[in-house]
This record gives C-alpha cells, structure tokens and sequence, in this order.
C-alpha cells in the first residue's frame, strides 16, 4: 500500500512537470450563488443585477470535447466549493431552468486579475458584489439573467447534459449513472472534483468597455496558464502574475 501511494504521488508529480509546459486557457465560470431564489427563479434575474447573487470560480481545466453533432465542453471543480454545489442544484431533475445553466468567461490577455479574483474565495467571497469602480468587476447579463464579464475574448452560455460525475470514485464509472458515489478519501495534500459536460447554447456578445461591443471579426489575445503564471500568446512572452 505504501509503494502503492509512492508510486502515485511519483506519477503525479512527473505529469504536474509535464503540464506545466501546456499553456491552458483560462475560464472563469458564472452562475448564480448557491441558496438564493434565483437558481429556482431565472425569470427574476433581469430584474436585478447589483451582483449580490452571482458567484464565479476561475477554471483550471476547461476544454472543448466535441463539436458534432452537439458543441460541448468539460471543466472540472474541486468540491466541496460553492460553484459545485450550484451547477450541482442546477442538474437536478426537480430544478425547472431555461436554456443556460451557466457562462464560461474566456478571459482575455489584460484580465489577470480576474482570474486571481475568482480563484480566491477567501479573499473574494462575493467577487460581483463589489462596487462598479475602476477596480470592480464590469459585467452585463445574458437572456437567461447570467453574468457575462466584459472584456473577455468570448463567452458562451451552456446548459450541463448530466449531473456532475466525481473524480475520486472510480468504480462509479463501472456501475453507472445514478448511483451515488463512494465519499472522498483523499491522502495528505490530495483534493477531490468533479467533473462537469455541458452543451453550448448559445455564443454570447461581449461588452468591451473601451469601445462597445465586440465588432465582427475583431480578436483579442487570450489569457493562458504558462509555468506557473498567467501570459499571452503575444511575441513578448510576459508573465502577468504567479498563482
């Protein structure tokens, strides 16, 4: 047993290694904060948006898996955490939603900050609360009522296919779906997911605050995850800030 854990945190560190010179895309992910009347009532959401109940989590997998002949995309979240639990209430077969369930935000170059914002819940436990200032996080809102943030390079509106599928259970591959997965059992410095398929609905507008909406054919350049810090794909290979 004890080689049998070596052996895995050995892998794991030899693939940690490789990775790093992946360069990922960075997604923050939008929705609403869990245990508001909004998960259960779309409808209100237009009707309100000074943020206080949204919540966002910044991705670190986020992938398309297939283009036909349904567009859909996978990302994984560590549970337990807030944005789990919604997309999590959001699946179920009792909740009664519309087309989107959720926004993946595609952040753009100028937008690390963002992407530290909505990774650090426990500096930013309410990230669209904060106030509209040159500082704050600059959103509009899609048909459905989600938050879709400005500046992105794209964002698209997606409805999850099934509920969330947890990683740390593996055999709950082998018995299928809708059986109930085996608690965590997690070694020291271990962290338990889920992963997460959704369709995409819908290619969203993006307000950019300098000069309106995105115009046709216009491009921004991507925020990625490079060795360690976040950067672009630009010639000069500038590293904007370490996680």
């Amino acid at each position: 047993m004890e080689r049998e854990v070596h052996e895995r945190r050995k892998l794991k560190e030899h693939l940690r290694m490789l990775l790093r010179d992946i360069a990922q895309p960075v997604a923050v992910v939008t929705s609403f904060m869990p245990g508001t009347d909004s998960i259960n009532g779309f409808a209100k959401s237009a009707t309100k948006d000074d943020g206080t109940k949204f919540h966002g989590a910044t991705l670190s997998s986020f992938t398309s898996i297939a283009m036909d002949p349904y567009p859909l995309v996978a990302f994984a979240l560590r549970i337990p955490s807030r944005m789990a639990r919604t997309l999590s209430a959001l699946s179920s077969p009792s909740c009664s939603t519309p087309s989107a369930h959720m926004v993946i935000n595609l952040l753009s170059a100028s937008q690390a900050a963002e992407a530290v914002k909505f990774s650090r819940p426990d500096l930013y436990p309410a990230p669209f609360a904060t106030p509209a200032t040159a500082d704050g996080t600059k959103f509009s809102l899609t048909h459905e009522g989600l938050p879709v943030l400005h500046d992105v390079v794209g964002a698209l509106s997606c409805k999850l296919v099934t509920g969330p599928i947890p990683l740390h259970d593996l055999e709950h591959f082998a018995v299928g779906v809708g059986t109930k997965a085996s608690e965590p059992v997690l070694g020291e410095g271990d962290v338990a997911s889920e992963l997460f398929i959704a369709r995409v609905v819908r290619v969203e507008n993006v307000e950019r605050l300098s000069s309106g909406k995105l115009e046709e054919g216009e491009r921004t350049l991507p925020l990625i995850y490079h060795r360690g810090g976040y950067t672009s794909c630009n010639s000069e290979q500038k590293n904007f800030k370490k996680r």
